[in-house]
C-alpha cells in the first residue's frame, strides 16, 4: 500500500494547510511542549500531559499530605492498578478484567511467560526473535537458566521463520508488535494462528503500538501481552507497564510472583498463599501510587481518541518524512532501515548512519529530538497526538543540513552519553 502525500511534499506551506485541517490538531494543546522544539523521541518517552500536574497535585498535596493512609480507601489508591487497567483495555482491544497495571514491562514478561510455561508443561521450547528488545532477550535467558529442561530459541539465529522453529516441543512465542530499532511491524494475528496450530500459546509485547496503532488483543486471539506506558501513552518516566491475560486462561494460569496483592485476601494476613480470581492474581507488590496517578491524564488522553484516525496520520508523517530524507539525504551516506510499507511500519522510520549519534546530538542542539540505537540507528518516532506536518518538514530540512554541512563532526557532538 502506498500513501498518497504529493501535496504535501511539494512544500513547507502545503504542510501548514495540512496542520490546519488535521481532526487531531487539537490534541496538541493537551501536552506540555517547550517551545521551539521538535519531540521526535515519543517512542522512547513520550511528553507530559498538561492535565498530569493536576493529577500528582492531588494525590500529593490532598491524597498523601492530607489524608495520608486513609486515601489507600478513599481515594481509591489500592484499586487504581485495575481502574487504570480498565482505561488501557479498550485502547488495546482487550474486553473487562484482562487488564492490569502493575510492576514494569520486563517483570510482567517474567510472570507470562511462566504462566504460559505452566499451562504447556509437556513442552519444553520458547521462541522470541534475535532482534528483540534486549530486555526481552534477558528475562528468556532468566526463565531458561532457572528451568534447566527450557529451551530458547531464536527467529533469526535458529531459523529465519517462525514456521521453521515451531513443533510439538514448543510452548510459548514471544514477539513485539513493533521492532524497537526499525520500526518492523509484524501480522500479529497470522503469527497467533501459526502458534495455536502448533498448539503453542503466544505472548505479545505491545510497548512500540500500544496508544499508536490499532492493537486489536482480543480479535486477535492473543494468550497474553505485556506493554509499556511511558512511550505513547504519556505516562511519564519509568510509569508502571500493564499485563494482559486472556479471560480463559486466568483460572489455570499461575502467577510466579505471588506477592501480597495478587493474594485473594492480602489484609488477612495468612501465612500461605491463594491466588485473587481473576487477572489480579497477577499483581505481585505494592505499586507506585504516584507513578500510577501521573499516568492516569496520558491515559485519559488515549481513551478520548480514534485509534484509526491516529493510524491514518501516522502513516503520512512517517511517509512524509521517508519520502523527504530519501530525496534529499542519500548522497550523505544514509539508509532507511524502515519498510517502504507503511502497512507494514510502525509510527516510526529508522535511518542508519555511520555517524548517526553525532548527527543525533547535532539536531538535538537544533532542538530536534530524536535519538540512537546501536550500531548506527538514527530513530525518529511520530506521535500523531501532538507532531504537526510543518514539524516532519522542518526536522528533514534539518537533518539535511546537518548532513550537507558536516556539522555533526564538531567536537561537542562526539561525547558519549549513559543514555542514547
Amino acid at each position: 500500500m502506498s500513501i498518497n502525500i504529493s501535496s504535501l511534499l511539494e512544500s513547507r506551506t502545503a504542510c501548514e494547510k495540512a496542520d490546519a485541517a488535521d481532526p487531531l490538531a487539537n490534541r496538541r494543546e493537551e501536552f506540555h511542549l517547550p517551545q521551539g522544539l521538535i519531540y521526535l523521541d515519543g517512542n522512547s518517552l513520550g511528553p507530559m500531559p498538561k492535565k498530569a500536574l493536576e493529577h500528582l497535585e492531588q494525590a500529593i498535596r490532598n491524597e498523601w499530605a492530607e489524608e495520608l493512609i486513609s486515601s489507600w480507601n478513599n481515594a481509591g489508591w489500592w484499586e487504581l492498578p485495575q481502574t487504570l487497567g480498565e482505561m488501557i483495555a479498550p485502547v488495546v482491544g482487550a474486553a473487562s478484567g484482562q487488564l492490569i497495571v502493575s510492576d514494569s514491562t520486563s517483570l510482567n514478561l517474567y510472570k507470562t511467560v511462566h504462566a504460559a510455561l505452566g499451562l504447556r508443561p509437556e513442552r519444553t521450547v520458547i521462541i522470541s526473535e534475535a532482534d528483540s528488545f534486549p530486555t526481552d532477550l534477558y528475562i528468556l535467558e532468566g526463565v531458561t537458566s532457572t528451568q534447566q529442561n527450557i529451551q530458547r530459541r531464536l527467529v533469526g539465529v535458529d531459523g529465519d521463520s517462525l514456521d521453521e522453529l515451531l513443533d510439538e516441543n514448543v510452548a510459548v512465542v514471544t514477539l513485539s508488535h513493533v521492532n524497537f530499532r526499525t520500526g518492523e511491524l509484524l501480522p500479529i494475528e497470522e503469527l497467533v494462528k501459526k502458534t495455536h496450530d502448533a498448539g503453542a500459546l503466544f505472548i505479545l509485547d505491545t510497548c512500540h503500538s500500544a496508544g499508536v496503532l490499532p492493537v486489536e488483543l482480543d480479535k486477535w486471539g492473543v494468550d497474553f501481552a505485556v506493554g509499556c506506558t511511558y512511550k505513547y501513552l504519556n505516562g511519564g518516566p519509568g510509569s508502571p507497564a500493564f499485563v494482559y491475560v486472556a479471560k480463559r486462561h486466568q483460572q489455570a494460569a499461575v502467577n510466579p510472583l505471588s506477592g501480597w496483592w495478587g493474594h485473594a485476601r492480602p489484609f488477612a494476613f495468612e501465612k500461605d498463599f491463594q491466588a485473587a480470581e481473576g487477572i489480579i492474581r497477577f499483581q505481585t507488590g505494592t505499586q507506585p501510587v504516584l507513578s500510577l496517578r501521573g499516568l492516569q491524564a496520558g491515559l485519559e488522553i488515549a481513551q478520548a481518541v480514534d485509534q484509526k484516525l491516529v493510524r491514518q496520520k501516522s502513516q503520512r508523517l512517517t511517509q512524509l518524512f521517508l519520502e523527504l530524507v530519501e530525496s534529499r539525504c542519500g548522497e550523505y551516506g544514509v539508509t532507511l532501515q524502515s519498510p517502504t510499507d507503511p502497512e507494514k511500519r510502525g509510527s516510526q522510520v529508522a535511518l542508519h548512519c555511520l555517524n548517526g549519534f553525532a548527527v543525533i546530538q547535532a539536531l538535538i542542539a537544533r532542538k530536534i529530538i530524536a535519538d540512537f540505537r546501536a550500531p548506527g540507528i538514527m530513530r525518529f518516532g511520530f506521535a500523531p497526538l501532538y507532531l504537526r506536518y510543518t514539524d516532519v518538514w522542518d526536522a528533514a530540512e534539518a537533518l539535511t543540513d546537518v548532513l550537507k554541512t558536516e556539522e555533526w563532526r564538531e567536537e561537542r557532538f562526539q561525547q558519549k552519553h549513559e543514555v542514547t
